[in-house]
């Protein structure tokens, strides 16, 4: 397998044409256009691949739904505030039981915010930002190369769950360019009973989206539920580093972890023993595997470009076994190793 040097927003195309997406339907926004622009001038080129730019938002989500439910894997893309646009979509599909892969290139918020990476859409993604009792898996890639990895698993966990899989990346990696190998996909394994392909000499097969009777309404959520305690218990990624002689752990995913991994280099050759605690799945958050942390280190700091939304997590995770301390930067602006190995260094000392 040959390395390839390629823009983060064409990692993630590539990736979900390799894993046998044949549907994609998107609306232009920045910083992920140059996505949407890949699958545009690449799907036409895919035996049965089908590329369509939407009227809006909307209009691409219940697109990739009613393509999922024929059978297709399916994708639609968009930035921060066009993913709010999708969300009842995306609510519809895991109601449903619909798989889809659907990428969030965060941009800075609220509202329109600005082009620049940001990671202000955690509670957006983790919590559901649609209505109802569901959950999207979801997973934050923090190098190129998970970015094609992670965009291949994404349509195998969304196939083998049938639920939306959501990759929660931002600006900055959606435009940096770095060497990747695109790893050989698995064989999609997906039953035919679930694709509507019409009736044939069989009954008629029905999604229902609308499920009047409240009893029904009930078993039907607590069927959904059994099957997030299911992904919760087998889905579950993070890495640890430097983690064996840490006396302070620091807590980031994707851009930000990259940041602080910058950090602790900088800091460990200064003798602080500083290491990382990387969540890969932020939904499900390796909360157990967190917390069993917080038996032998006591120093924990959440890094974020935000305001602090997965310091929840940390929190509910540590459950007062430790102390946390946060730093974050909102708005867009992204923080150097330098900036956060200072921060970082402060707490140290103080709590040295």
């Amino acid at each position: 397998m040959n390395k390839v040097l390629m823009s983060g927003n064409h990692i993630i195309g590539e990736a979900a044409i390799r894993a046998g997406c044949r549907f994609y339907a998107g609306y232009p926004i920045t910083p992920q256009n140059e996505l949407t622009e890949y699958m545009a001038e690449n799907m036409r080129n895919v035996t049965g691949g089908i590329f369509i730019q939407s009227e809006s938002e909307i209009a691409a989500i219940n697109m990739i739904a009613g393509s999922s439910a024929a059978g297709l894997r399916v994708m639609t893309s968009s930035s921060s505030p066009g993913i709010s646009l999708k969300q009842e979509g995306i609510s519809s599909m895991a109601a449903c039981e619909l798989p889809g892969v659907i990428v969030n290139i965060m941009r800075g918020g609220p509202g329109l915010g600005n082009i620049r990476p940001s990671q202000g859409d955690y509670f957006q993604a983790t919590r559901g930002g649609g209505h109802g009792d569901y959950r999207t898996i979801v997973l934050a890639p923090a190098s190129c190369q998970e970015l094609a990895d992670l965009t291949m698993e994404g349509f195998d966990l969304a196939d083998k769950y049938r639920n939306p899989v959501m990759i929660l990346a931002d600006g900055m990696m959606g435009q940096m360019m770095e060497p990747v190998i695109f790893k050989k996909p698995k064989p999609r394994v997906y039953n035919e009973k679930f694709m509507l392909r019409g009736a044939g000499s069989g009954k008629s097969k029905f999604i229902h989206g609308l499920i009047l009777d409240p009893i029904d309404m009930e078993e039907h959520n607590w069927k959904l539920a059994r099957k997030y305690a299911v992904i919760s218990k087998n889905e579950t990624h993070y890495e640890e580093y430097k983690i064996d002689d840490a006396q302070m752990v620091l807590v980031a995913y994707g851009t930000a972890a990259r940041i602080a991994k910058g950090a602790i280099k900088r800091l460990r050759s200064h003798g602080m023993q500083v290491g990382l605690f990387r969540p890969i799945t932020l939904w499900p958050f390796p909360e157990l595997q967190l917390r069993d942390l917080s038996s032998k280190i006591k120093q924990f700091l959440v890094f974020e470009m935000s305001t602090g939304q997965m310091l929840d997590d940390v929190r509910l995770a540590l459950q007062g076994y430790a102390d946390i301390q946060f730093h974050g930067r909102p708005g867009g602006a992204v923080p150097t190793p330098s900036e956060l190995a200072n921060v970082i260094a402060k707490h140290y000392k103080k709590n040295d």
